[in-house]
């Protein structure tokens, strides 16, 4: 049976229905899966029941994955497998963490707009995040079309963006909410990466633009003057008009390009209900520096 689509904006964000992920699939719908994430760069694929392994099946489907960071949480010992990324508000015996939690400090980062891994010198290609439970109020995820958003700008404006490198490292971020709690051997694991600012979309060739909170700076500009241009650009690519916003339902999966899209998560009461999103990170085919 085919998949049915349902978008939510003309080229961005859509429903896929008629698709149970706990079943295996044959190529006809696997490629039409892909050819939709192609095109609308977020999918929701909602009531499924899923195990890890249907999760990382699926997440497979778009390429290699990423092993999960899991130094930054207060005890070694994971809730998943490495290639899941645990972003619930639950330690290891499953109860809802404490104020002063590590994980939870380090997590507070997810409500600025960022972009998956673009610290890591292979970036994520695409995120895969499912609700096992959610909260019931608040919680919900904004994603932004960078891809509209650099179409929106003027062509000279797209011209000077082109040539650019940000540097980008998650500690870069953290600092931004003065978390900076990290050892030198954390520090050395993931060092600062340059990144285009600029990259092209190899399925259609579409230009976007490559931002996240883990931007430091640009190559060949200022402190001030590589700041202000960030955030200039952030502040335009995520005005309204290129914005979806998700309210998440239990059981859903929503997998998103991170080549093409900035998100965020929006506050809950996260020392009151118990969360549960885990997520699969696809990684992409190398630095976006040596791919343009």
């Amino acid at each position: 049976m085919a998949i049915s689509v349902f978008p939510v904006f003309e080229d961005f964000a859509a429903e896929i229905g008629d698709l149970d992920l706990t079943q295996a699939q044959d190529e006809a719908v696997i490629d039409a899966v892909r050819e939709a994430f192609a095109r609308y760069a977020v999918l929701v694929i909602p009531g499924q029941n899923l195990s890890e392994a249907d999760h990382l099946r699926f997440a497979r489907w778009f390429g290699p994955l990423e092993t999960t960071i899991g130094s930054f949480r207060d005890d070694t010992q994971l809730r998943t497998s490495d290639k899941i990324a645990d972003v619930s508000n639950l330690d290891t015996h499953d109860a809802i963490w404490g104020a002063d939690s590590r994980q939870r400090m380090f997590q507070l980062g997810n409500r600025l707009w960022h972009t998956d891994s673009s610290f890591r010198q292979v970036p994520a290609r695409a995120s895969a995040l499912y609700a096992r439970s959610i909260a019931p109020v608040g919680g919900q995820t904004e994603f932004a079309d960078l891809r509209a958003a650099f179409d929106a700008l003027p062509a000279s404006r797209q011209a000077e963006l082109r040539p650019l490198v940000a540097r980008h490292s998650i500690f870069h971020s953290r600092a931004k909410l003065g978390f900076s709690n990290f050892s030198e051997a954390e520090r050395q694991a993931l060092p600062e990466v340059r990144q285009r600012l600029v990259r092209r979309l190899p399925e259609n060739g579409r230009e976007s633009l490559y931002l996240a909170s883990h931007i430091g700076g640009v190559e060949g500009m200022d402190e001030a003057a590589a700041q202000a241009l960030v955030d200039d650009l952030c502040a335009h690519a995520t005005q309204r008009a290129f914005r979806y916003v998700h309210r998440w339902r239990q059981g859903d999966l929503v997998i998103w390009d991170n080549r093409c899209t900035m998100h965020r998560a929006t506050p809950f009461e996260d020392l009151r209900w118990p969360r549960d999103m885990q997520r699969a990170t696809i990684e992409d085919v190398g630095n976006t520096v040596d791919a343009n």
